[in-house]
């Protein structure tokens, strides 16, 4: 079987790389490397996630699902100083890659550890969840991080995801209808999603034309 970047220990020749990238105004240095998902640069999907985030309004600790090398959680735990961001993946060498990271911008307010979606994150609950699913591992995964996230959310949380239209999006839209009471497409731009939901009532969606 064809090994992909959500495998939980990679076997492909190491070739890390360095490089600099800019996201919500702070200039971040990435080491990436085979085996972990867009090694050579911050992918479309995940810049649009990271930059249409908002702070949700209650307070209380981020979490990203399936964090990879870093960008999602990393960005946000630079610009919410205040806010503690925990980062989950089962990939191993993507984890290694986002604790070196983590180091190298001076970012102290985020803990990366394994879990396989959310078994290890216990009883935790968060102000929002972020996620740039890992669609190559199938509808069932992809739905049990909305069901999970659901359970995992303080009221009035938040769950943020980026999915683009050809690989699923309306049918994942329609999946987070089915668990959240109030769910909108924030953002569209170049195929790609950008759904928020929520726990509570306490807005209506409408998708932007």
């Amino acid at each position: 079987m064809s090994e992909h970047y959500y495998s939980v220990n990679p076997t492909s020749e190491r070739n890390p790389q360095t490089w600099t990238y800019v996201l919500r105004g702070h200039e971040f240095r990435f080491t990436t490397d085979s085996g972990v998902f867009s090694k050579r640069e911050v992918d479309f999907g995940t810049r649009l996630l990271i930059e249409t985030f908002e702070e949700p309004g209650v307070a209380g600790d981020l979490l990203d699902v399936g964090c990879g090398y870093g960008p999602i959680g990393l960005a946000l735990a630079k610009s919410f100083p205040n806010r503690r961001v925990h980062m989950i993946d089962v990939n191993e060498r993507a984890l290694e890659l986002a604790q070196e990271n983590k180091r190298a911008n001076g970012i102290d307010n985020a803990v990366i550890y394994k879990s396989d979606l959310f078994s290890e994150v216990r009883e935790h609950q968060f102000a929002a969840v972020v996620t740039n699913p890992p669609i190559r591992a199938g509808k069932r995964v992809v739905y049990a991080i909305f069901e999970q996230s659901r359970d995992h959310l303080l009221d009035r949380g938040e769950l943020w995801v980026v999915i683009q239209k050809k690989q699923g999006a309306p049918s994942a839209l329609q999946k987070l209808k089915e668990c959240f009471p109030a769910v909108e497409v924030v953002a569209k731009k170049k195929g790609y999603y950008i759904i928020k939901a929520s726990v509570s009532k306490i807005f209506v969606g409408d998708i932007p034309k």
